[in-house]
């Protein structure tokens, strides 16, 4: 059988054997790291450093290029998850991203 079925199968027995009283529950505690801001120029740094132009930073943030610009000019600012995937590119770490790849 497959691994998966064998740890699906073994985490059913845990939670079954926890509920009659036997055996302990096991947690997992995630902490979050708090949302890093950015500046305008930060982030046309970043974006200069993973090199992107407007057009591909605004494709990979979900949002149109007027709104790349606007935070660029400082006249607007990314809100909680466009800070995320900011940050993502601030630490080198897009490789890791699913939809985003190199041709």
């Amino acid at each position: 059988m497959s691994s998966l079925f064998e740890d699906l199968k073994t985490g059913l027995q845990e939670a079954i054997d926890f509920e009659k009283g036997v055996g302990t529950a096991k947690s997992k505690t995630l902490v979050i790291a708090p949302v890093q801001r950015y500046s305008n120029v930060e982030i046309r740094e970043i974006r200069n450093r993973s090199g992107m132009t407007q057009t591909v930073f605004a494709n990979y943030m979900g949002v149109s290029k007027k709104t790349v610009e606007a935070w660029e000019l400082g006249r607007t600012h990314p809100t909680g998850p466009a800070y995320r995937l900011i940050s993502i590119l601030d630490q080198g770490k897009q490789d890791e991203l699913s939809f985003l790849s190199v041709k």
